[in-house]
């Protein structure tokens, strides 16, 4: 059998390549009709998500180990999934104050891919072993990779070539496993159906990975001491929002004035925990400081030390 004729054979069994009988007179409605439809579509795309919440948090467990142990998480997709990869890691240095080397995102055809596709930059496996090597992977790091059609050749040789290394592996796909052609540590599948429009996995495929992609970092972090109630305390002050974000945090937490919290985090040098910290038991930075790494960052845990 020909390759085109294979590819062929697998895109006429894929669920996101099947038409949706809901909106197979779409293009005969109003405004109003389409956007019913499509929302109508995308509500089932979180009840989809909730049967796959056990091997989520099973992920999230084998992420923050690896992290703890100095390792990276790594995404890597194609088009669409991978641009939501490079999305999610690049909030992660704002929000958690993660270095931009510890949660990256990867796209085949590289940076370019991002703003224009590049053609054939998915359709061969060596491409993603070759960009495994690239990177210099070891089996501290944890692999995701992520594919609506579970068969993106570019995604499968990254996961092969990580398991060959020894890495955690996570395949995040939107077609139910028994489609995959594809061993992985962590399988989380999220068969959404048929997209509103067919083929279309910039809709329903996407916001299933978009969602998955939140809690696997957001559980990570919230583990990894990031978050105080429900709050993110380890933001990096790179803008005048961030930095006004950060003053009202430690305002609402410490119950004290603008100027007060504004005082307490200049003498923390900006760190929203330590002056967090500060403000809440009144010690000095060292204290503080001392108090949040005894207790891996976890400031409910530090502020025990106070009590």
């Amino acid at each position: 059998m020909e390759p085109n004729q294979k590819l062929f054979n697998q895109l006429q069994k894929l669920l996101t390549e099947q038409r949706n009988t809901n909106s197979s007179e779409i293009d005969l409605a109003d405004s109003k009709t389409i956007v019913s439809i499509i929302n109508n579509e995308d509500k089932k795309v979180a009840e989809s998500v909730e049967t796959r919440l056990d091997v989520i948090a099973d992920a999230i467990d084998a992420i923050v180990e690896k992290l703890k142990a100095g390792g990276r998480l790594l995404y890597f997709g194609a088009g669409t999934s991978g641009r939501l990869g490079v999305l999610d890691a690049a909030e992660c240095p704002p929000t958690f104050g993660t270095d931009p080397e510890t949660v990256q995102g990867f796209i085949a055809g590289g940076e370019k891919a991002m703003f224009v596709a590049q053609e054939g930059a998915e359709d061969r496996e060596q491409y993603g072993e070759d960009e495994l090597k690239r990177l210099n992977v070891t089996k501290n790091d944890v692999i995701v990779g992520l594919a609506a059609s579970g068969r993106t050749p570019y995604v499968h040789g990254v996961i092969k070539k990580a398991r060959k290394i020894g890495c955690i592996t996570v395949f995040v796909t939107t077609v139910s496993k028994d489609q995959v052609e594809l061993k992985a540590d962590f399988m989380i599948d999220i068969p959404v159906g048929p997209e509103v429009i067919m083929g279309s996995t910039r809709m329903k495929s996407a916001t299933a990975q978009k969602m998955v992609l939140n809690m696997l970092t957001t559980g990570a972090m919230i583990r990894l001491g990031k978050v105080y109630q429900n709050v993110m305390v380890d933001l990096q002050l790179t803008n005048k929002k961030l930095e006004e974000r950060a003053k009202r945090i430690v305002m609402m937490l410490a119950k004290c004035s603008y100027e007060e919290s504004s005082a307490w985090l200049d003498a923390a040098d900006n760190h929203v925990k330590t002056a967090l910290m500060m403000a809440l038991t009144n010690v000095d930075k060292d204290k503080a400081q001392n108090a949040l790494q005894k207790h891996d960052g976890f400031i409910r845990k530090a502020l025990l030390d106070f009590n």
